[in-house]
């Protein structure tokens, strides 16, 4: 059935799209290290560079915000031991056959133009150069996240694009083995590309003067957003006059899920999903953290980037599933259906956590605000099968694993037992004062662990919220 509705899905995706839809693999798909928080080890990106071969991608990008070196230290050099350790880096993705590609951002407090321009260009160059004689062979310079508190950036596209050219040029003129840039724009999602109908001066002005050959990524309609059609593909595209790669904010989990503002603590555990099926020339998708874990979304992403057409995000979420945990997937599904989707203010992407277990619970707290009896059945099975889940989890989950997700497993547990309080509470009538002491406990929890706020944990506040209400005389 599987091989038949991928048929059906090619198909049909041929007869609505032509020939723009992309049936082969994207040309640069990969990893793209670019989050925010404690960069990977070296072991960590050696493992993922692995990984990459044996998922048919071919391109890793180094670019973790927090080297120094990377970003708010661009202009020194690398020092001997961590130059080396970029160079066994860079030997390791050989031997995979994957695309080491070194990426700078020098955005904060680069010169365009003039004496100190010069300056720059030629401490850039020098740093491009050290990266050539370690066997980097593709390079790319970002200048994403330079905008300040009141959410403004001063940056000149045209001044922008002629550097970059003159980069691009001085390397590939001296180096006839090295690939066309890559670049990421200060404004890099379309929204911000755009003031209505019209293309911000920026923007246009970066269009109309960046080197036809640089490659470019852009993150969707938002920083994170839950998926890019073909159709907004085509007007970012048409912005830039040339196929935009895709740089793709998910499983990365290094912006804030709680008013406190903590990062990492909940895990993106669901698959790729709602990209284009049109060519584009470049997928990457930017991890967690936790590098094990991230193996299962960047593991579907592999399966969308080698044929976005016939792509299938939830028999490929299935499929890694079982590649990755045996006879632990059932287990690990219903853990990661609890937490798979990503959304604050200004973020939202990944499918609904837990859906079954979220319509049951509706369900329950639909009748007990129209005061009808409640049928509890479905929603206790849900507990029970999450629970008895969770807890295999934590004995047998292999230490990797565990090690990156023991604290929400933990979470879950302790969220699934105030759900079985407040059903009890709902029976009785009245409210178990345990219940309140749990919501606080697993609250103060959540500056380490997030999971399943629209489901799990939030069963718990409508039950609060219906058996707390004042009483009405």
């Amino acid at each position: 059935m599987k091989i038949f509705r991928r048929i059906v899905l090619l198909t049909l995706a041929t007869i609505f799209f032509g020939g723009s839809v992309q049936a082969a693999p994207v040309p640069l798909r990969g990893v793209v290290e670019g989050f925010y928080g404690t960069p990977w080890t070296f072991n960590d990106r050696a493992d993922i560079i692995d990984f990459c071969r044996q998922n048919n991608l071919n391109s890793y990008i180094y670019a973790p915000k927090d080297d120094p070196y990377h970003r708010d230290k661009w202009r020194k050099p690398y020092p001997a031991d961590k130059l080396d350790e970029l160079q066994k880096l860079v030997n390791v993705a050989k031997q995979n056959n994957v695309r080491f590609i070194f990426a700078v951002s020098p955005g904060l407090d680069l010169n365009y133009s003039g004496k100190k321009g010069d300056e720059d260009f030629k401490l850039l160059i020098r740093k491009l150069d050290a990266m050539y004689k370690i066997g980097v062979r593709d390079f790319a310079i970002f200048f994403d996240d330079l905008k300040d508190e009141n959410g403004r950036h001063h940056e000149n596209g045209k001044l922008q694009a002629q550097f970059l050219n003159r980069v691009q040029k001085n390397l590939r003129e001296r180096y006839k083995d090295v690939a066309p840039l890559i670049m990421v724009p200060t404004e890099y999602y379309f929204d911000d590309m755009v003031n209505g109908d019209k293309v911000k001066p920026y923007t246009r002005d970066l269009a109309e003067n960046l080197d036809a050959k640089i490659v470019v990524l852009y993150t969707g309609r938002g920083v994170v957003c839950d998926g890019i059609t073909d159709d907004e593909l085509a007007e970012a595209n048409k912005i830039f006059g040339r196929e935009l790669g895709v740089w793709w904010n998910y499983p990365v989990n290094d912006y804030p899920l709680t008013p406190d503002g903590n990062r990492n603590v909940k895990l993106a555990l669901g698959a790729i999903e709602n990209l284009p099926s049109a060519k584009m020339t470049a997928i990457f998708f930017n991890p967690m953290e936790q590098v094990q874990l991230s193996k299962i979304s960047l593991a579907t992403g592999a399966i969308y980037a080698n044929n976005p057409a016939i792509y299938d995000a939830e028999s490929a979420w299935d499929k890694v599933l079982t590649e990755q945990f045996g006879n632990l997937a059932p287990q690990m599904k219903i853990f990661a259906e609890h937490s798979r989707h990503m959304e604050n203010s200004w973020a939202k992407v990944g499918s609904p956590d837990a859906p079954e277990f979220a319509t049951a619970a509706y369900l329950v707290i639909n009748d007990m605000r129209k005061k009808n009896s409640a049928d509890f059945t479905a929603l206790e099975r849900k507990i029970d099968e999450s629970e008895r889940a969770a807890k295999i989890l934590l004995n047998r989950l292999p230490q990797k694993f565990l090690d990156e997700c023991q604290p929400q497993l933990e979470q879950l547990l302790l969220t699934l037992k105030a759900d079985r309080i407040a059903i009890e509470s709902l029976k009785a009538g009245k409210l178990d004062p345990q219940l309140k002491s749990l919501r606080e406990e697993i609250s103060a929890n959540e500056k380490r662990a997030v999971i399943s706020e629209s489901a799990a944990r939030k069963f718990i506040d409508d039950v609060i919220d219906i058996l707390d209400a004042p009483k009405s005389k």
